[in-house]
């Protein structure tokens, strides 16, 4: 049984949350509520595009930082499941 989430909401002006949480229908319903965090609140309404689960919730907290770090094209290629693109688009653009 899952013990934790990573997700991305996209919001209504096109940006990206991500976010991780224990309990996804509830955090979810945080976002869609405006009770969610300070960027979905003010971007209402949200979609859930991504969910990856975990069997730790600090596994899943660790992925989000990973995925914060990420560029909007990155997130993108993982979200549409184009994971050959990841690697291509983790090379730095001076490094081409």
């Amino acid at each position: 049984m899952p013990k934790g989430y990573m997700y991305i909401l996209e919001c209504s002006d096109g940006s990206y949350y991500t976010g991780s949480t224990k309990d996804l229908a509830r955090r979810f319903m945080q976002h869609a509520t405006g009770n969610g965090a300070n960027h979905t609140k003010k971007r209402l309404p949200v979609k859930l595009v991504y969910v990856e689960t975990y069997t730790r919730i600090d596994t899943a907290f660790y992925r989000e930082k990973q995925v914060q770090g990420w560029s909007r094209k990155k997130k993108e290629a993982l979200i549409a499941g184009k994971y050959e693109k990841l690697l291509e688009l983790s090379i730095a653009y001076r490094d081409k």
